[in-house]
């Protein structure tokens, strides 16, 4: 089987999954943290995705 992009990859999936959901969990968190925490973790996520 030959690999011809880096999103047919199960890993490379699997972290943009997650960079999903955490994405999703983060729009439930309190306003107040919108441009502190929240900015932070979407980041963080984005950097695997």
């Amino acid at each position: 089987m030959q690999i011809l992009s880096f999103k047919e990859l199960r890993v490379y999936q699997l972290a943009f999954e997650l960079q999903q959901k955490i994405f999703e969990l983060t729009k439930k968190f309190p306003k107040e943290e919108t441009y502190s925490l929240i900015d932070q973790i979407r980041r963080c996520s984005r950097s695997t995705g």
